[in-house]
């Protein structure tokens, strides 16, 4: 849909569920099917909690709002980059 409007600002599209890097690291490790064991760096600085997209803008300017949940986009995603590397 933006690649075929006439809106030629940035946009953000995704997700504006709210979540952090620990929980998008449960979704990718599950999605994955993959034993990984998370360690945490408790002396560094603490960033963001968490992140999420403002819509605002696309839904104003195009109408759009995103029908695929944030677990669903990372899986087609996740298998996606698979069939590519399988490739080579």
């Amino acid at each position: 849909m933006l690649m075929e409007s006439d809106y030629d600002e940035p946009l953000n599209i995704g997700s504006d569920r709210l979540v952090t890097i620990d929980e998008l690291a449960d979704i990718i490790i599950k999605i994955s099917g993959k034993k990984i064991t998370k360690r945490y760096n408790l002396n560094a600085p603490q960033g963001v909690r968490g992140r999420n997209a403002d819509l605002t803008l696309v839904k104003k300017n195009l109408g759009w709002s995103p029908t695929i949940n944030l677990e669903e986009g990372l899986k087609r995603t996740y298998m996606w980059i698979l069939s590519q590397i399988r490739k080579r």
